[in-house]
């Protein structure tokens, strides 16, 4: 028994099983969601940082990239391309002034909410290949996908390697 199945309540292996059943259809319609969207102004990792600012609010890029799986100078990269658009902007942390945080502009958020309808009306073409019954089964699983992302805990991502 590891450590992160003390914290998780479900165990590895059912989690294996259904994922081996999971992954290949998963893995062909996230590709196949991925090109639908290739013309997006904004990638899939900004739309990412941009949801999260927008949910939490001004961020450290700590924070940011410890949200986002990913090491600091990614974050900063990723900070710098959609400051240069003038999606976010960087702040002073009135609570700690030595640090900075990072905010989502209005015209960061009007460019989140644009790409977001896209991406929406991207996913109903592929989803509306399905039949009605399963359209209402796919909307019954929104709830468990949106919790999945939330409550999945990976092991410390490490800064330094």
């Amino acid at each position: 028994m590891n450590e992160q199945d003390a914290e998780s309540p479900s165990s590895f292996e059912v989690a294996l099983e259904v994922s081996t059943e999971l992954q290949p259809a998963l893995n062909k319609l996230m590709v196949i969601f991925q090109r639908t969207t290739e013309g997006s102004r904004l990638t899939t990792s900004q739309v990412s940082i941009m949801n999260q600012l927008k949910r939490r609010g001004p961020s450290r890029v700590s924070a940011i990239a410890e949200a986002e799986l990913i090491r600091m100078p990614t974050a900063s990269n990723a900070l710098y391309q959609l400051e240069s658009r003038g999606f976010v902007e960087r702040m002073r942390d009135e609570k700690d002034r030595r640090g900075v945080l990072v905010a989502l502009t209005e015209l960061g958020e009007a460019e989140l909410n644009t790409v977001s309808r896209q991406r929406a009306e991207a996913l109903a073409e592929i989803l509306r290949w399905l039949e009605p019954e399963d359209l209402e089964t796919a909307n019954e699983f929104t709830g468990l996908i949106s919790r999945l992302a939330t409550v999945y805990q990976p092991p410390r991502f490490s800064q330094n390697g």
